[in-house]
């Protein structure tokens, strides 16, 4: 899976990045490349290093937020009740 080795490096680290709460972390493979005040530093930094290879830009958080969206899709006229 894409970014596991990163996903896992950065829940490893978590406790020590947490002084840093709020910043972005670059993060290639097992190593924690650096920190960053805004996710744009972060990413430009993530090519420079990695180039198109992957890399996990993240934001420091005690909490993760969960984000959730659904699709209005107007319902198929054979599922409708009948009237």
């Amino acid at each position: 899976m894409t970014l596991e080795k990163e996903l896992e490096t950065y829940k490893k680290e978590l406790s020590n990045l947490l002084a840093h709460e709020g910043k972005f972390v670059l993060i290639i493979g097992e190593r924690v490349i650096d920190l960053f005040a805004s996710y744009e530093d972060a990413i430009k930094e993530g090519y420079k290093q990695a180039g198109l290879n992957p890399f996990l830009v993240k934001r420091i958080q005690a909490t993760e937020e969960v984000h959730f969206f659904t699709r209005h899709i107007a319902p198929n006229a054979s599922l409708r009740p009948a009237d």
